[in-house]
């Protein structure tokens, strides 16, 4: 899915959205931690105007949870997210990671989905801005010896059958 070319203001890309102003200005804080604007690398942060809008309008199932996430992080915090200084909302966010990893792990999700879908960030990558299908993208052969422990291991599931 390609960006669209034109910037889209967060709040008009917001008006369905079930999110309440606060959910928005957190979630948008939220992004912003987990994925910073680099100069350096010529790519936006997850909190782009742009990305947020992507991430808002493929919402749709998942909005019930999102907004739950953003209210448990609220309550870990002891107040809204947003109004954090930026080092308190790393610290909360790791703590929330650790004490909340399925919420976590949605905003995590959202977050990473929505950023690399944006074409800015694929050619980054030096990856053409293209949807990865009909096409596919070439993968270079790894080292298989990596997956060595994890076969040693053994099996972690309970079998099924027996």
């Amino acid at each position: 899915m390609t960006a669209p070319t034109t910037p889209v203001p967060i709040q008009s890309a917001a008006i369905d959205s079930p999110l309440t102003a606060s959910h928005r200005r957190s979630l948008l804080a939220v992004l912003g931690c987990m994925i910073p604007a680099s100069e350096a690398f010529e790519v936006p942060g997850a909190d782009d105007p742009l990305i947020v809008a992507d991430l808002l309008n493929s919402l749709k199932a998942q909005a019930a949870a999102l907004i739950s996430a953003l209210d448990r992080l609220d309550a870990l915090c002891g107040q809204t997210f947003h109004t954090l200084a930026a080092d308190a909302q790393s610290q909360v966010l790791d703590d929330f990671r650790r004490a909340d990893m399925k919420h976590f792990a949605l905003l995590v999700t959202l977050c990473v989905q929505c950023y690399y879908r944006d074409d800015r960030v694929m050619r980054s990558l030096g990856m053409e801005a293209r949807a990865p299908f009909p096409k596919g993208f070439e993968v270079s052969a790894g080292d298989y010896g990596l997956l060595d422990p994890v076969r040693a291991r053994g099996p972690i599931w309970r079998d099924p059958t027996g």
